[in-house]
């Protein structure tokens, strides 16, 4: 193990958000590892929040000790409502949604702010949402490389509309130590809206130049984030399970 990962909590869970699947978290899941980090990523069936829940505390449940439980975009909204699960130590959102009691991804999307940029995301189909091809990459992926943004576009994971309205019933950063990565140049969630949720939560806060996918585009930078919060969580002592 590497000197900054001595005496840190060792498990680490990631969870994606809509639209893509876990993969995209391979070059983070890489960096942890080669730090000593044990790490999992769930592979959400994005079909309600009650699901993705359920397959994130399943995943959990596979853990020894205590866990850091890391969420991108919708994902934040998983582990808000995951975390409460004993083994969480603590939580990292990723350009994530960090709602309240009885917010949900819909809630928090209902009134963007004048000049706000609005998510390319095409009328539900059968219960499930898509962004609109043409539109992802500058939305979502505008930092990653052209070839990669569109694989990514081609390959998108419907959203179920279930999903995006699960309400949170109880937020586990009221009660865990959080940390929040701003991406200043997401067009998916407005930076303004990642400030305003970190700051509610009481997150630790780090930002960086970075678009929507700073998972992809900023391994490191992630990956260090993730960490940083699984060696302070340890020294704070809030280590439970």
């Amino acid at each position: 193990m590497s000197e900054q990962t001595a005496g840190a909590i060792r498990n680490i869970v990631l969870v994606h958000g809509g639209f893509v699947d876990g993969s995209g978290w391979e070059a983070v899941y890489r960096r942890l590892r080669k730090e000593g980090f044990t790490v999992t990523v769930v592979q959400n069936p994005t079909t309600s929040l009650a699901d993705d829940v359920r397959a994130t505390r399943w995943v959990l449940a596979q853990q020894e000790g205590p866990v850091i439980l890391v969420g991108h975009s919708y994902g934040g909204v998983v582990i808000t409502e995951a975390g409460n699960d004993p083994s969480v130590a603590g939580l990292v959102y990723i350009a994530a949604f960090a709602p309240d009691a009885g917010e949900s991804v819909a809630s928090l999307i209902k009134n963007p702010p004048a000049g706000a940029p609005v998510p390319p995301i095409l009328p539900p189909r059968d219960g499930y949402l898509l962004l609109e091809k043409s539109k992802f990459a500058a939305s979502f992926a505008a930092d990653i490389d052209p070839e990669v943004a569109a694989f990514m576009a081609d390959a998108q994971v419907p959203w179920g509309v279930e999903a995006l309205q699960g309400a949170v019933s109880q937020p586990a950063w009221k009660f865990k130590p959080s940390w929040y990565l701003v991406a200043t140049e997401d067009r998916m969630i407005p930076p303004a809206a990642q400030r305003a949720m970190s700051q509610r939560a009481g997150s630790t806060v780090t930002e960086v130049r970075a678009s929507h996918a700073v998972y992809v585009s900023r391994p490191d930078t992630v990956a260090d984030l993730v960490a940083d919060a699984a060696k302070a969580t340890r020294e704070v002592g809030t280590v439970v399970g």
